[in-house]
């Protein structure tokens, strides 16, 4: 049964909508979401179709179900706030990226956290980093449809503490606060056909991008990820390279610097003074 993990932080008039990534949940933005709430900014964390249930329910859902759920996000954001900016981790980011190209009178800026191209990190075996492109193939002549890529460690994370925190609730079948243990390989068909219509819409993305990724990236290698999108888009970019996290940086040991440059970047869009910032405090405040 699919639970609902969205999570609403009022604030004021400049609002981000958090993304979370394929077989991922809210809870994965929900630091990040308290750190940009903290600093002033109306906060809402949604939720991706067929997410926050089992790989069942994931296998029934598009890569188009899962835009149409940002879209519907976006719109209920925009209900609330006079600015909407938009934040994804991973798939998230390609979400994020495609709504920004679509609706570039609306997204006044972009949140781009470990954006996944490619899975072509150095914990990605080999195999695998050559053979995802037969996954479309397999999914059309519908073969291997209920298997599963099994996530391995370190599960996207440096923080040994906060990796068995989410590795135990994960492999206990938590999937509503620590997501699945299995991608299914047809979500990850998915995946590949909305790669496929990101990359073709980059040249299109005119909204300032704050693009973060770690340069030890366990899942999507920065150089054909991360700095693909700063070579692509039309907008303005910042790229800023975390040494201390893996993939999950939004939850890693660098999430109050992914905060603090959110915060300071997407100010700067809205030509406001960074005072804001100074109002985080400890990490427990938005842990």
């Amino acid at each position: 049964m699919i639970q609902d993990s969205t999570f609403f932080l009022p604030g004021n008039r400049d609002g981000v909508l958090l993304i979370h990534g394929l077989t991922g949940t809210p809870t994965e933005m929900r630091i990040i979401g308290k750190g940009l709430n903290k600093a002033g900014f109306t906060v809402y964390g949604m939720q991706l179709a067929g997410h926050c249930g089992d790989e069942n329910d994931l296998r029934q859902t598009t890569w188009q179900d899962w835009y149409q759920s940002v879209e519907q996000a976006a719109d209920f954001l925009s209900e609330k706030v006079d600015n909407v900016f938009v934040a994804g981790l991973s798939m998230g980011a390609l979400l994020s990226l495609k709504l920004a190209a679509d609706r570039p009178e609306q997204i006044k800026a972009v949140g781009v956290y470990g954006v996944t191209f490619h899975y072509d990190g150095w914990s990605i075996p080999f195999w695998a980093k050559h053979f995802f492109f037969l996954l479309k193939w397999l999914k059309k002549l519908n073969l291997f449809q209920k298997t599963s890529f099994i996530e391995q460690p370190p599960y996207g994370l440096k923080d040994e503490r906060i990796r068995q925190q989410v590795s135990e609730s994960m492999l206990s079948g938590d999937s509503a606060s620590a997501g699945l243990a299995g991608n299914p390989l047809a979500a990850l068909a998915e995946m590949q056909y909305l790669v496929k219509c990101v990359k073709q819409q980059l040249p299109q993305i005119k909204a300032p991008c704050l693009i973060m990724h770690s340069s030890h990236d366990d899942i999507a290698d920065i150089k054909t990820n991360a700095m693909l999108v700063q070579q692509k888009i039309q907008g303005t970019s910042k790229l800023v390279k975390l040494d201390e996290s893996y993939h999950l940086i939004t939850i890693d040991r660098e999430r109050r610097r992914v905060i603090n440059e959110t915060v300071i970047f997407f100010n700067q869009v809205l030509n406001k003074p960074i005072d804001a910032i100074n109002n985080l405090q400890s990490d427990e405040d938005i842990s």
